[in-house]
């Protein structure tokens, strides 16, 4: 039987500007926009699987916003928790179609709404009534130390309410340019999670872990099972809370071709997906985040962990073929 959970999730709205060609600024150019941002991604997802699902950023008020906000709201998802001031909405520029090819991102999120947030603004206890679940990426204290301050708050007020809390070790090193490693900011909030996302790398790069140098595309699926499977034990020696851990593996040799699979960890089992393989991508942005949202789905619906692996990887795969950040509801 399914548990009743209902989800918080804190996070960046972004605007999403896409290329439709290699160039993105040229004679007679097209771009796109999209309504993204992990953790948005994330909530589009789960409210299409009628998970109930409250989404919390700040944003001003101004059309594209609204417009953002109501695609989410279209979904399924609680929007009225939204804190609306400031000006600004964060927006990020992807230099491709698909997040493919040579698709750099440039980020034009400082002095946003959501990152000009303040400490002891936001009333936690309040926001987090009739919540028991409570979802962040690493993405939000990679904006500056006063946005990692206040998910300590959050954080705090979602274990002292009895939450359970998730992570999605996202990794953007362009966006970790305030002074402060990973390193140094992601352990002190991961010591409250019992569910933790993201892969290998970057479990090392903000928890500390060991990660060979030599792993690479042409690394085994076995080898890179074992190493998971090490990994995976030292977050769990490291972070007493965390009682389910998950890792992506996804590798391009071109622009349509993405092998993607997934691994799931408890303290006692381990698990990997079949490699799901395609030479037809249409859009590879979010899904990272479809996998994050099917491994929540799944460790509301069942306790089988082969289960919970396949059914992460496949709303991560499924991704691979819409087009835009949120994903169309497959799992």
């Amino acid at each position: 039987m399914q548990k009743q959970e209902n989800i918080l999730v804190f996070g960046e709205l972004l605007l999403r500007f896409s290329s439709a060609e290699e160039q993105f600024i040229s004679k007679n150019h097209t771009v796109s926009l999209f309504p993204g941002g992990s953790e948005a991604n994330v909530t589009a997802s789960l409210s299409q699987w009628n998970i109930p699902c409250s989404y919390l950023t700040a944003a001003p008020e101004n059309a594209l916003a609204a417009n953002a906000l109501q695609t989410l709201s279209d979904l399924g998802a609680d929007t009225s928790k939204t804190l609306f001031q400031g000006n600004r909405l964060g927006l990020y520029f992807l230099l491709s179609a698909n997040g493919l090819t040579s698709g750099e991102v440039v980020y034009d999120r400082k002095f946003s709404s959501f990152s000009t947030l303040v400490p002891q603004s936001i009333d936690w206890d309040c926001l987090m009534e009739g919540h028991t679940w409570f979802h962040f990426t690493a993405l939000t204290p990679a904006l500056n130390e006063t946005m990692a301050s206040i998910c300590k708050e959050a954080l705090i007020a979602a274990k002292k309410k009895g939450l359970k809390i998730s992570v999605d070790l996202n990794y953007r090193n362009r966006l970790w340019d305030y002074g402060k490693q990973p390193i140094e900011i992601m352990p002190e909030l991961v010591q409250y999670c019992d569910v933790i996302m993201g892969n290998i790398w970057a479990a090392n790069k903000m928890l500390g872990t060991a990660v060979d140098s030599s792993l690479d595309r042409n690394t085994s699926t076995e080898k890179y099972f074992e190493h998971a499977k090490a990994s995976a034990s030292e977050v769990f020696e490291k972070f007493p809370q965390c009682s389910h851990l998950a890792n992506t593996f996804r590798f391009m040799d071109h622009a349509k071709h993405n092998l993607f699979y997934g691994t799931y960890h408890t303290r006692t089992e381990h698990f990997i997906s079949d490699v799901r393989e395609t030479y037809e991508v249409v859009d590879r942005i979010g899904s990272g985040d479809a996998f994050m949202a099917g491994l929540i789905y799944a460790l509301i619906h069942t306790n089988d962990g082969q289960e919970i692996i396949n059914k992460a990887t496949n709303a991560g795969y499924q991704k691979l073929f819409v087009k835009g950040d949120f994903g169309n509801g497959s799992i």
